[in-house]
């Protein structure tokens, strides 16, 4: 199994001088993997609150919208599915990643 996993600019080659110099300035910029993940978590998050809300809204007599609140639990559910799925797709991608042999 691997003892010690190098992340880096290969050995011997500077840090300006390789791909990894510019890893830090796409990260900030907002752009990449991480930052649409991150832009989806919160969404499903908004989605599960404003559910919520709207659940309050209605057992307090707030609201009579049955309708409206089923159909935002309904794209909560939905959301946190996905959310979900992508989990299990990034915890298989990273096992397979593990089980390969250098």
């Amino acid at each position: 199994m691997m003892d010690h996993v190098r992340i880096g600019p290969p050995a011997g080659q500077p840090i300006a001088e390789s791909a990894w110099a510019d890893a830090p300035s796409q990260a900030q910029g907002g752009g990449g993997f991480f930052a649409t993940l991150k832009e989806a978590i919160a969404k499903a998050n908004d989605i599960q609150i404003e559910a919520n809300r709207q659940v309050e809204a209605l057992m307090t007599g707030q609201s009579d919208n049955v309708h409206g609140t089923m159909v935002a639990l309904q794209q909560a559910d939905l959301s946190f599915q996905l959310m979900m799925q992508i989990r299990n797709k990034l915890i298989a991608a990273y096992e397979e990643i593990q089980r390969m042999q250098i």
